[in-house]
């Protein structure tokens, strides 16, 4: 049996061993209800905006200052912060057994979201499923291990999205199952640009009001 650490993951082996197929590049309005922010989150969205910039200026953000100084405020600010959502931080992943290929993939995913109004007798749903980088690294060079995280919840619901952040980049990626896992890479999204920023919320705030959809047994 090989052990694997899904941070050691490259997206090839990710796509060979998880027999995750790529789609061709999707649209945030063709999968979700993406409504106009008020006056006041557009506001609160320019504060965290001004804070990244200060920061971003001066040095290399950390991980755990783009977890803590701007993916919290965004979450607050999208509605996450309320208690039919539980937010885990750097949680370990159940372990994914690929049978035919022999392999045992471990890993620790950054932020997860999960539907806490779920009876206690059936599975989490998953709602969003975060891996943060720090600033001088590639948001997607998290791709890999937030698509093994992700995989995981399609055990039992039909998708989830992720997203894989280096405070400035927004890197969401929507995962289905079916005959064979599929996941599609949105376009990017960026917080220092006005208009990019504001979709950034707006596809955060549509997430977090996706409701429970089991996989099909």
């Amino acid at each position: 049996m090989i052990t694997i650490d899904a941070r050691n993951l490259s997206l090839k082996e990710v796509h060979q061993v998880l027999k995750l197929e790529r789609q061709p590049h999707g649209s945030f309005t063709e999968l979700l209800p993406l409504e106009p922010l008020t006056n006041q989150e557009q506001q609160e969205l320019d504060k965290i905006r001004q804070t990244f910039d200060s920061y971003y200026a001066e040095e290399k953000i950390t991980e755990g200052q783009v977890k803590f100084l701007f993916l919290a405020p965004l979450l607050w600010l999208s509605g996450f912060y309320q208690t039919s959502i539980k937010i885990t931080l750097e949680e370990n992943i159940a372990d994914i057994l690929i049978e035919d290929e022999n392999t045992l993939i471990k890993g620790r995913m950054d932020i997860l979201a999960v539907n806490n109004t779920v009876q206690k007798t059936s599975p989490s749903f998953w709602i969003l499923v975060i891996e943060a980088k720090n600033s001088s690294v590639e948001a997607l060079e998290g791709l890999p291990q937030l698509l093994t995280y992700a995989y995981k919840s399609l055990d039992n619901q039909k998708s989830v999205w992720g997203l894989t952040t280096n405070g400035l980049r927004y890197q969401f990626v929507y995962l289905q199952q079916g005959n064979q896992p599929t996941y599609q890479l949105l376009p990017e999204l960026n917080l220092l640009d006005a208009e990019r920023s504001l979709q950034l919320v707006q596809v955060l705030k549509a997430i977090c009001k996706i409701q429970y959809t089991p996989k099909a047994s």
